[in-house]
């Protein structure tokens, strides 16, 4: 930014300057938002809106709103979606803040050419997401502790893609408050990932309006 300043950069090296500065501006946004939500958690003071809302569409939703960074990254993503409604009781944007950390996730992990899945069903009074990857896996020692806190796979991961290790832990506690659940699964380092969310759905009564 000094040099910017100074005007002493190139026109190309001045793009590419401001392009960096942008980027490292959004990922602190990003993890100031995390700092904020954990503390609201862990304070107990993070309240949902709860409405009824239709989970297919919020899904159909968060895949096109990741469909610039899977060109980028040269991924594939393979959906499949129920032609019916699948209604639950939830605060829509915090259920986009679930889809959009899951998603995100595969594609940061996933090289090119490598594909992302995106799976949505209805069954026994629960709607399941499952969201999986061809991408860098989970070795098992690492599997149990997953969804905790500031907890990174190794070191380089951090350093090669970013973060501080609250995105799923956040995609937990958010989920649970749901009254639903969150597990991971993955056959190992370069396996693959399977993400899956469960939400209760509740009585047609209760979704019907007043």
């Amino acid at each position: 930014s000094q040099l910017l300043g100074r005007r002493e950069m190139p026109s190309e090296e001045a793009r590419r300057a401001v392009e960096t500065i942008r980027r490292n501006a959004r990922a602190q946004a990003v993890l100031i938002d995390d700092l904020l939500d954990m503390n609201r958690m862990v304070s107990g003071k993070l309240r949902l809106e709860m409405h009824p809302m239709d989970l297919t569409v919020a899904v159909a939703t968060a895949i096109e709103s990741i469909e610039p960074a899977l060109r980028a990254k040269g991924v594939p993503l393979r959906e499949s979606l129920p032609p019916h409604s699948a209604a639950i009781l939830g605060d829509a944007a915090r259920l986009q803040q679930v889809l959009w950390n899951l998603l995100t996730n595969a594609i940061k992990f996933t090289p090119a050419g490598g594909t992302i899945g995106v799976r949505l069903s209805t069954e026994n009074g629960h709607a399941r997401i499952e969201i999986s990857d061809t991408g860098m896996g989970i070795s098992p020692g690492f599997l149990p502790y997953i969804f905790e806190p500031f907890r990174q796979q190794d070191a380089s991961t951090t350093r090669r893609h970013g973060g501080v290790g609250l995105g799923l832990s956040i995609v937990k506690e958010l989920v649970e408050l749901h009254g639903g659940s969150v597990d991971a699964f993955s056959g190992g380092e370069g396996a693959g990932t399977r993400v899956v969310v469960s939400l209760p759905m509740p009585p047609d009564s209760v979704m019907a309006p007043d």
